[in-house]
């Protein structure tokens, strides 16, 4: 009940601060399990791709954390445990183990998830090389819909060195799908999947 009431008051003021807008340019949203990926600039991005969906993509659709922040308190770690219900990620990798585990497995149990390529937030205009990951979790769940989406205007919603937030409009931006295809690059898939994030920037 209470991780309700706080999904419900942090969804107000959300919008509020941002108006949270969200733009289906390139696909509708549907309840089909997808694989959002966006720029990165701000821890707030999290927030903000979590309150554009609509309340029946929220439930299914699961937003990846950096452990190290989103568990420095518990509070942090409750909201982001109790009412994003994320996967968190080490970004520090550690000797034998695979960074992606945790996507693969909330993937492998039906879940949509949001990542953010680039694997560190950026503080430049054009967002930085993606990392391979998005490429082998194409590989391994060719099934899986991979949606492009421009965050804008969040980093200044929360500035760098900021604990209190800024109103300033934001808003998500879908765009259409994109595939892996046979025999691709990973480089080439990796440039034309951040080309397909990029160019939501200009709808």
């Amino acid at each position: 009940m209470l991780a309700k009431i706080t999904s419900l008051f942090l969804l107000g003021l959300i919008r509020l601060l941002t108006g949270a807008q969200a733009r289906w340019w390139g696909c509708p949203p549907k309840a089909e399990q997808r694989i959002y990926f966006a720029n990165h600039q701000s821890h707030a991005d999290l927030v903000m791709i979590w309150a554009a969906l609509p309340q029946e993509l929220r439930g299914i659709t699961r937003p990846i954390a950096a452990r190290d922040y989103w568990t420095r308190s518990p509070f942090r770690q409750w909201i982001t445990t109790a009412v994003f219900n994320a996967v968190y990620v080490d970004r520090e990798r550690k000797e034998g183990e695979d960074p992606l585990a945790p996507l693969i497995d909330a993937l492998e149990r039906g879940d949509s998830i949001i990542i953010f390529p680039e694997g560190t937030r950026g503080y430049q205009e054009e967002p930085q090389p993606f990392k391979s990951g998005l490429y082998s979790l194409a590989q391994r769940f060719p099934d899986v819909v991979l949606v492009p989406a421009w965050i804008n205007n969040i980093q200044r919603l929360l500035p760098k060195g900021e604990v209190i937030p800024v109103p300033v409009l934001c808003s998500v931006t879908f765009g259409a799908p994109i595939q892996l295809q046979e025999g691709e690059d990973r480089r080439v898939f990796l440039d034309r999947a951040r080309d397909a994030v990029v160019a939501l920037r200009e709808v």
